[in-house]
């Protein structure tokens, strides 16, 4: 019998956030997948949980999604989780997945905590329709032109950034839409630091000059 891949979705920042079937499942499983080991370990302990880890990165991708098929063909049943949030969503294990379908391994995803589900409901913005874009080239020419291509797409645009950069996105989206286009910056959400800053461009800026604010965060950016 082969295992079962198991997507497990855990907390963006508050860990009261996860939900019971993830924790039932971290603590049934043969083998637990993070991104990072001290990570995965600090939120495991969060809830009590000891199990064996391996890790799934950006650096060892394809050696680690073998290991894991490997496993999961042998009848080890795994659960991938990643820092925070859904795994696989501007995180890495795509090739994983892929494996496990090419081998026909089940994969089960548990849905839970999602930061660009939880910046759109608390938006106050309409959102039956929204372009996600998600984030942008770090060099500063590739980053002009997906910024000008952007501002072609009239709708409500979704990007992510780190939170160092959160004041150099938002000069660049009042440099290339202008200052008094309307965004809504939802900053360290499910904390109890969370705020939604909802107005122009160039006033969010100053507030964000003014406080030295670095969060994790979702921008949305009402284009239409």
């Amino acid at each position: 019998m082969k295992g079962t891949l198991f997507i497990v979705s855990t907390p963006i920042g508050n860990y009261e956030d996860i939900t019971l079937r993830a924790l039932k499942i971290l603590k049934e499983v043969d083998i637990a997948v993070c991104e990072e080991l001290k990570m995965g370990r600090r939120l495991l302990s969060k809830y009590e949980i000891q199990k064996e880890l391996l890790t799934l990165n950006e650096h060892n991708e394809e050696e680690s999604s073998e290991e894991i098929v490997r496993l999961l063909l042998d009848g080890k049943n795994v659960a991938v989780f990643s820092d925070a949030g859904t795994p696989l969503f501007s995180d890495p294990g795509q090739k994983l997945v892929e494996r496990c379908v090419a081998n026909k391994i089940k994969v089960v995803p548990v849905p839970g905590a999602n930061s660009i589900m939880a910046a759109l409901v608390g938006s106050g913005l309409i959102f039956n329709e929204f372009y996600y874009r998600g984030w942008l080239s770090p060099k500063r020419d590739v980053r002009r032109k997906e910024l000008l291509e952007l501002k072609k797409k009239k709708e409500l645009i979704i990007l992510l950034e780190t939170p160092y950069r959160l004041k150099t996105l938002i000069t660049d989206v009042v440099k290339y839409f202008g200052k008094n286009q309307y965004i809504v910056v939802a900053y360290n959400l499910t904390l109890p630091s969370e705020n939604f800053f909802r107005d122009t461009a160039n006033k969010i800026l100053s507030k964000i000059e003014k406080e030295n604010l670095k969060g994790e965060f979702v921008l949305l950016l009402d284009n239409r």
